[in-house]
């Protein structure tokens, strides 16, 4: 909105070159997220409380989060409310890619919301039930790629550390888009499970995914790299740009000890965001580097419950992976903490594909 209006008055003063450059307004786009979290978060935690809308904790599980019911939750709701705005403000409107990504993201965010008011209002702690979840978030995740794939989108999947092994995937580019959005949406929902687990390696991935973007949208920079170059898709750092500065603003109050969880709200929106990003940047292999945590997390949980179904036996104490480690012993901030070093290595790896091939 602000480069819709103030970019044209660049041409009675320079000052307002600067609203041309995507730099700039992903920088101001972070720093606005992240002082619109201090500025709504503690409102909206107050509401919350006030509304009574707190945690259900599953009695299965481990005994320290007995003292975790009753947080307030739903705190995805702020970042959803700030990363829009924040778009809506810095971000360039006539780029297709910014609503698409607004699409993914509030459609996303509304499945969790009604997930959420199932769980916390009504008292069901099953939710939506997960075959009707994951045909709406099929649904909403095949709209996007559809929209992409008659744009003559490219159906080539790169693979990282080699430079000219590639495979096209045409038609069948589009199952494998949506599986790659809906999987990352729920892999991050699974990781969801202790205070600034899943928001800590989120903002790494974010942060990431931001630097894809830019470089993949410059011509002359993909050229140097030789990676592909999608022409507007810069525009999308901007988008990611948001998406760090309000993953910033809710560890605030997001982490140890909690004073609110994002919900599926949050989780599923911020889930879905990353997988369209990796789409569009055409960076989907690399998902599994940059979100290796949210990977292993969907796995463990996978692995856990085939192998129950096979043997009758558990491969870990409990899964998701992080709950095996809370039953061995570790403290939750042990894990929280490494979970994040480890995010922030499987980043700088990610990162170095860009020379390393």
């Amino acid at each position: 909105m602000l480069y819709y209006f103030l970019y044209p008055l660049a041409k009675h003063h320079t000052i307002f070159n600067v609203f041309q450059y995507i730099s700039f307004r992903t920088i101001y786009a972070a720093v606005t997220a992240l002082v619109l979290s201090f500025v709504v978060g503690p409102y909206l935690i107050e509401r919350l409380r006030a509304l009574k809308l707190g945690e259900v904790v599953r009695t299965d599980g481990p005994a320290s989060h007995f003292t975790k019911a009753g947080t307030p939750t739903m705190g995805g709701a702020i970042i959803l409310l700030v990363v829009i705005v924040s778009v809506l403000l810095w971000g360039n409107l006539t780029n297709s890619y910014i609503w698409l990504m607004t699409f993914v993201t509030v459609g996303m965010g509304l499945v969790g919301f009604i997930d959420d008011y199932i769980k916390v209002v009504k008292k069901d702690k099953k939710g939506i039930r997960a075959s009707t979840k994951l045909l709406w978030q099929v649904l909403i995740a095949s709209v996007a790629v559809l929209f992409l794939y008659q744009q003559d989108f490219n159906t080539i999947v790169t693979i990282p550390f080699f430079k000219d092994v590639h495979i096209d995937l045409k038609a069948f580019y589009i199952p494998f888009a949506v599986f790659v959005i809906v999987g990352t949406s729920n892999a991050v929902n699974l990781t969801d499970g202790l205070d600034g687990l899943a928001i800590g390696p989120m903002t790494i991935a974010a942060a990431t995914y931001m630097l894809f973007a830019y470089l993949v949208g410059h011509v002359k920079i993909a050229n140097y790299l030789h990676i592909m170059y999608v022409p507007k898709v810069g525009e999308l750092a901007v988008f990611a740009g948001a998406m760090v500065g309000a993953s910033l603003g809710f560890l605030w109050y997001n982490s140890y000890p909690a004073q609110v969880f994002m919900g599926d709200v949050g989780s599923l929106s911020l889930g879905g965001a990353l997988g369209t990003l990796a789409i569009i940047t055409k960076n989907e292999a690399l998902l599994l580097l940059v979100g290796g945590i949210f990977v292993v997390e969907a796995l463990s949980v996978i692995f856990q419950v085939g192998s129950f179904k096979l043997t009758g036996k558990r491969v870990f104490a409990m899964a998701p992976i992080h709950h095996h480690y809370e039953l061995k012993g570790w403290p939750e901030p042990k894990i929280i903490v490494r979970f994040w070093i480890i995010s922030i290595i499987l980043a700088l790896l990610a990162i170095s594909t860009l020379k390393i091939r």
